[in-house]
């Protein structure tokens, strides 16, 4: 599988890496995804501390015992779980954050993450703080590099100019095109990197996705998305499938390394991994898609 370069660190991901997000709390099922995405060329990982209160890193650090060195592992901090209490609050200090990385790594089962994330973010935290946070991390050598998880592009421009961060993470599907106007202008300009996550919207851009078009997504009504299936299914005629314009599609900005579905089984697993290995979109598939669906149908975060 093709790799990009992750901003202007010396990580290169696969273009595909895996959410793991998806794979259950059971131990057996989840390293067999793991380790079939790994020996299908997939190297990167994400997890974050939030998922099934620390499950998904601990299944994340089962898979990856012995095989450390083949992946470029991504985790996420700053929902902090409040021992004997349900939910999680926000807490983007520096003291959290130094201390939330010891549980992930013992989680992990390893002594650095290639990529520590910031799992959203708000100006009303003390941003210089957080990223002295991460900076010391670095310099002690338990994370290689940092980004930030988040929508909001006024958060994303807060970092952009003052961290030195080297991704961004953020949902971007044919179906969810607000970071074209909102950041990937600037994250290009800045030489980061864009990991695209929910590139299938929940599913619903598959072969198979009729099946999800009962809701709304986003502001896309139910009567919507069947209208934009029909005509993206359409568009991507034989040889090329609706999965693989889906996957194709952020990837075709340059300012996108990797797209990052989830998968709760090898099937899931196998058929994403085929449609990211076909043919690159073409200039004009592209426009097509951009035609098909505005960027603009829906309120931008703030």
């Amino acid at each position: 599988m093709n790799k990009h370069r992750l901003g202007q660190s010396d990580l290169y991901v696969s273009a595909m890496g895996l959410g793991c997000m998806s794979l259950g709390t059971e131990e057996a099922p989840a390293v067999s995804i793991i380790h079939e995405a790994l020996d299908r060329g997939i190297n990167f990982l994400d997890t974050a501390d939030l998922y099934d209160a620390g499950r998904n890193e601990e299944l994340v650090g089962a898979a990856i015992r012995g095989r450390r060195s083949e992946v470029v592992l991504a985790t996420k901090v700053g929902n902090r779980r409040i021992s004997g209490q349900d939910g999680w609050s926000w807490d983007a200090s520096k003291t959290y954050i130094k201390s939330a990385v010891q549980d992930s790594l013992r989680r992990l089962q390893t002594d650095y993450i290639d990529l520590y994330q910031l799992h959203g973010g708000t100006m009303e935290d003390n941003i210089d703080e957080t990223i002295e946070a991460f900076e010391e991390l670095k310099q002690e050598g338990l994370i290689r590099y940092y980004g930030i998880s988040s929508i909001r592009p006024n958060v994303v421009r807060e970092y952009v100019k003052r961290s030195r961060i080297v991704s961004v993470m953020s949902q971007y599907s044919i179906l969810d095109r607000r970071p074209e106007e909102a950041i990937l202008p600037l994250l290009e300009q800045h030489g980061i990197s864009l990991i695209a996550r929910g590139p299938l919207a929940r599913g619903i851009l598959t072969d198979n996705g009729r099946s999800r078009l009962g809701k709304d997504y986003l502001d896309h009504t139910a009567a919507e998305l069947a209208a934009l299936h029909e005509e993206l299914t359409r568009q991507a005629s034989a040889p090329r499938t609706l999965t693989q314009t889906a996957l194709h599609y952020p990837l075709s900005h340059p300012a996108v390394a990797a797209v990052i579905p989830g998968a709760s089984s090898p099937e899931q697993l196998r058929l994403n991994i085929a449609a990211v290995e076909a043919a690159p979109l073409t200039a004009a598939e592209a426009a097509a898609v951009r035609q098909t669906v505005k960027v603009g149908v829906y309120t931008s975060h703030r």
